[in-house]
């Protein structure tokens, strides 16, 4: 139980085997957000230039299932 608190405040455990570290457990690093306005532009840009070119969605989908 101790150890769960230690880790859930940030310490970095290293699990050893035979006094040889063989993992290492440490917290996630925190995820760096972008602004939604910047991924839509990102996105509509991409999909101009990556156009389907006539194919639909349930097309594609039927293609996969062959």
């Amino acid at each position: 139980m101790d150890d769960e608190i230690y880790y859930l405040q940030g310490e970095r455990i290293t699990i050893t085997k035979h006094g040889v570290p063989v993992a290492v457990l440490q917290p996630a690093e925190p995820s760096r957000k972008t602004e939604p306005r910047k991924v839509i532009a990102e996105l509509r840009e991409f999909r101009k230039k990556h156009a389907l070119e006539g194919l639909s969605i349930r097309d594609m989908i039927e293609e996969g299932r062959r």
